[in-house]
This record gives C-alpha cells, structure tokens and sequence, in this order.
C-alpha cells in the first residue's frame, strides 16, 4: 500500500514540477499542447490496455460498460459543476486561469487526478506499476501545473503558495493509490471489475474534456497524429 501511495506521489509530482517551470520562465504554448495530446494517447491506451482489458476478465461486458458510462457521467458532472465556479479553464495552456477561481483550480485538480491515481494504485496491487499509465499521468500532470501556476501567477499568488497548493494535490492523489490498493485487495473477494470500469469512464472523460480541447486550440489538425502517438508508446509499454 505503502509503494502504491509513493507511485501516486510520484505521478501527481509534476504538477510541482509545471509550478516551478512556471515561475521560472514557462516554454511556449505549442510545447503545452504537444505534451497533453501525447498524454491524452498513452491514457487512452491505459484505459484499453489496463483497466477494460483487464475488467473484462472478471465481469460482464454489460457490467464493464455500465460503470464506464456512470464513471464518465461522474466526471462529467464534477466537472461541469466546477466549470460554473471557476475551474474549466484549469488546463488552459494560455493561462485563462487567471479569470478562474483558485479554489475551484485546485478542486478540479484533484478530480482529473483522483481517478488517475486510483487506477495506479490498482496496477502496483496486479503486479508492477503501469510504466504506460505513470507516462500519461505524467504527461498530463506537468502541462496542467504549468499553464495553471502561470495563470495564478498572473493574479499574484506567490511561488510558495502555488508550490503549497499542488503539495495538497500530491497528497490527495498518493492517498488515492493507496485506496485503489487496498480497496482492491483480492483478499477483500473483490475483483475491482467495476472499479476499473468507473475507473476508465472518469478518465476518457477527463481527457476528452480537459486535455483534448486544449491541445486542440494550438495544435488543430496535428493532435489526432500526437495522440496517435502516444497511443501507440502506450500499447508497446503495456507489452513489456
């Protein structure tokens, strides 16, 4: 439990390492761009290659698919809710967050990473940690802290308050992992089936409505290519 919760640290990590990027001159929005639309490939492998692949060993097709649909309505619903006070633009890469409200930033951090860090929680508990899903949490995680901090930099939030800020989120997301480790455990006669469907439906979700659009803005046609991309390191990952 101990090692799933260091995972989830390390993961949430570099939303720490955006925020200082930030505050020490941020690369350009194209550079923001590319990276998300590489990791909104490598967790779109995650979730066919870790979570359903896996689901449908141990449940139903219907069942799998039904906790899909209710993970992505969950997500969906978290986040439209914090869109409304102020936290949509979270992962704007040209720091609208600037006119978002912190508060709501950081909530809406925490929902795109608790699902992340839940499922790898549960990767530790099937074996080795996903090198595939690490890469994509990564990937999604630095350009967030990035365009965030910037945002909030803009409104004069200090470095060491941004940097206390994303401390609470690593918390939170290194907690998550180990909840997906323990709650999973088989010893418990749970198989984790419909975990890994809620699981995979609150993640497609978030990336299709955090990390998609943003890349999208500055990249246009190219990101389908980048996702591509990281799709494809996704599945040779997952063959290791």
């Amino acid at each position: 439990m101990l090692v799933a919760a260091l995972w989830g640290a390390v993961g949430a990590a570099a939303l720490l390492v955006g925020a200082l990027v930030a505050y020490a001159g941020a690369p350009s929005r194209r550079f923001i761009a590319v990276v998300m639309a590489l990791g909104a490939g490598l967790l779109i492998g995650s979730v066919a290659f870790e979570l359903v692949d896996e689901a449908v060993k141990t449940a139903s097709v219907a069942l799998v698919g039904l906790c899909t649909l209710v993970g992505a309505a969950t997500f969906t619903a978290g986040d439209w809710w914090l869109g409304r006070k102020g936290g949509g633009g979270r992962k704007d890469a040209g720091g609208a967050q600037a006119d978002g409200a912190p508060l709501a930033i950081v909530f809406g951090s925490v929902l795109d990473g608790v699902p992340e860090s839940f499922v790898l929680g549960l990767t530790v508990l099937e074996g080795n940690v996903s090198v595939a899903l690490l890469a994509g949490i990564v990937l999604s995680n630095f350009p967030e802290g990035l365009s965030s901090s910037s945002g909030l930099r803009t409104t004069g939030w200090t470095r060491s308050r941004v940097l206390r800020m994303w401390s609470v989120v690593v918390l939170v997301s290194a907690v998550s992992a180990a909840l997906g480790y323990l709650l999973l455990d088989p010893a418990s006669g749970r198989t984790g089936a419909a975990a890994q469907g809620f699981a995979a439906g609150a993640l497609l979700a978030m990336v299709s409505n955090t990390l998609l659009p943003e890349s999208y803005k500055v990249e246009g046609v190219a990101t389908g290519s980048l996702v591509a991309v990281g799709f494809a390191v996704s599945l040779m990952l997952s063959a290791l």
